[in-house]
């Protein structure tokens, strides 16, 4: 698996997911200082609201000129705007303005980056299963080294140098993917709108992939999108180490789907899914540290293997041609969840104590499995490619899954 083309994505992969995974603690930290908690929650909101905006087209233009060109474009964005900052800084107090402007044009770089990363794994890899396997446990040793790394250097260093590491990680990972090549698909000549409803025709012709994302749009309103801010609150000073071995369970999990190929992928992952019902469950009854930590790593070992199974059949079973379009209304449909759930998480805290809540989100993820193993079409499809003209299938209106 390791050719000179994976290893060049992987470490474009790694080190963006580094530089994500730093820039909120680095806005909390450095940001919160200066103009407090409102003030850093305005500016992630923005940076999300402006990666959901563009996310669509991200993936139109991906699919023209190719995921590889637009993601060098996208980190060269980043670059500059990390580098701004960095820079405004150095006088103590940047203005405020700037720090949304600059969220505003690095959200929307990520997400112009975002649609072409699942579509670049068939190209580097001849293995999608083992070579998202492997990329998801980068992304867990990321998710855990991101955050330490940015505080250290805010309390070492202060923020010109954190907002300057970050920035050169998106310089490193756009270098690692300008010595990549890789094959771009021919496209027909059209224009955008064409381009976003051949991406809806397929996105909706699939029916085990809307089915999915229908589901997952519940399960990131109910589930994902409130647990990091109640969970947060409930757990207090322990919450560290609890992240941690989430983290370690994603990188087990990962491991695990590296040597584990069954038959029917979502079917299985929908089964190991049921698993991550522990994360929830093991806050709401307020259980020892050592319980919640393992609750957590059975969790991210879940969630982990899902998310391999996932991408593999995305991969694998959208025509290379539109797999970035029809992975941006995919990404975009499960991010929208997310960021409804992460609005809803205060308003909620006045209606229901967060423990009440969270038992809710276990008993919602029991019912999030057992939906993705009652649609046939989620439950059957299995593991091989499929041709290009099953895939092309007309959408028939109010067909049911």
């Amino acid at each position: 698996m390791w050719t000179r083309s994976f290893t060049l994505y992987f470490g474009a992969r790694t080190i963006s997911l580094l530089g994500d995974a730093m820039m909120p603690v680095a806005s909390a930290l450095a940001i919160g200082r200066i103009y407090g908690i409102a003030g850093v929650g305005y500016v992630l909101a923005l940076w999300t609201a402006s990666a959901v905006l563009v996310m669509l087209f991200g993936g139109v233009v991906a699919d023209r000129i190719g995921a590889r060109r637009l993601m060098i474009g996208a980190d060269a964005v980043r670059v500059v705007t990390q580098g701004v900052v960095a820079i405004a800084f150095l006088d103590g107090a940047p203005p405020y303005p700037l720090l949304l402007v600059t969220a505003f044009v690095s959200g929307m770089a990520a997400g112009m980056f975002e649609p072409g990363v699942n579509g670049m794994v068939p190209l580097v890899a001849e293995d999608p299963q083992r070579a998202n396997a492997t990329l998801k446990i980068a992304e867990a040793v990321t998710h855990l080294a991101g955050p330490a790394l940015a505080g250290v250097l805010i309390a070492a260093a202060g923020p010109v140098v954190v907002y300057t590491v970050d920035a050169a990680t998106f310089l490193v990972s756009g270098v690692c993917l300008l010595l990549l090549r890789v094959a771009v698909p021919r496209t027909e000549p059209s224009d955008v709108l064409s381009d976003l409803r051949r991406g809806w025709e397929e996105f909706t012709a699939m029916n085990w992939m809307w089915s999915v994302i229908l589901v997952w749009v519940f399960w990131g309103v109910l589930v994902i999108g409130p647990y990091v801010p109640l969970s947060s609150q409930v757990i207090g000073a322990e919450y560290g180490w609890v992240m941690m071995a989430l983290g370690l369970g994603t990188v087990l999990g990962g491991l695990v789907a590296i040597r584990l190929r069954p038959r029917r992928p979502l079917a299985a992952g929908a089964v190991a899914l049921s698993g991550y019902a522990a994360v929830p469950l093991t806050v709401a009854l307020g259980l020892p540290l050592p319980l919640l930590m393992g609750g957590h790593l059975l969790g991210g070992c879940a969630l982990a293997f899902w998310s391999v199974m996932w991408s593999t059949s995305v991969q694998t079973q959208v025509a290379p041609d539109v797999v970035n379009r029809v992975n941006a209304y995919q990404v975009a449909g499960s991010v929208a969840g997310m960021a409804a759930g992460q609005a809803l998480a205060g308003p909620v805290t006045a209606l229901v104590e967060p423990r009440t809540f969270m038992l809710g989100s276990a008993l919602v993820t029991a019912g999030v499995v057992a939906a993705l193993l009652v649609i046939k079409p989620v439950r059957r499809l299995g593991r091989e490619p499929r041709e290009a003209a099953d895939r092309s299938v007309p959408v028939v209106a109010g067909v049911a899954p």
